[in-house]
């Protein structure tokens, strides 16, 4: 059982999986769902703060290498067009914002990405842990739900 807590805790790291796969793996795998949620939500946060720290110097770093060129290039382009994007619609509220845009479980959404696009749009690393930790709480309770079946179950009473 240890084994699949590790599973899914080194699954919830991963970039663009994160606990948006790594709730419903360990659901999937028979692990109860509260502490597969709590394994998940930490695993996930445990990184943001090198992102915020480290990975935007590692990637202006890694801009010009022949080699790492291309995806560093990519992250920061994504990097950039979401923390534009998310300041633009957001205004003063952006912390607010960065919470919905980890939060609601899309593809290209989550921790990773809006932690660097915080760290692009220099916004203070006290609101960007508050805010990440906000979404990918969010973002756990809505895997959780869609993995446990409830919202298919509630759907289907809704449907006409």
């Amino acid at each position: 059982m240890l084994k699949s807590y590790l599973i899914v805790f080194f699954i919830s790291m991963l970039p663009l999986i994160e606990l948006r796969g790594a709730i419903p793996m360990g659901i999937g795998m028979g692990l109860p769902i509260l502490p597969t949620y709590l394994v998940c939500v930490v695993g996930n946060m445990l990184p943001v703060p090198f992102i915020y720290l480290f990975a935007r110097k590692v990637l202006i770093w890694g801009y010009h290498k022949p080699i790492i060129g291309p995806f560093c290039r990519f992250c920061i382009v994504k990097g950039e067009k979401g923390g534009r994007a998310l300041e633009a619609k957001a205004g003063r509220g952006l912390v607010a914002a960065l919470l919905l845009f980890v939060g609601i479980p899309l593809p290209g959404t989550g921790a990773w990405t809006g932690t660097l696009a915080a760290s692009i749009l220099d916004m203070k690393f006290k609101d960007v842990l508050i805010a990440c930790m906000g979404g990918v709480l969010l973002a756990g309770i809505i895997m959780g739900l869609a993995s446990a079946g409830l919202l298919g179950a509630l759907s289907g009473l809704f449907a006409v």
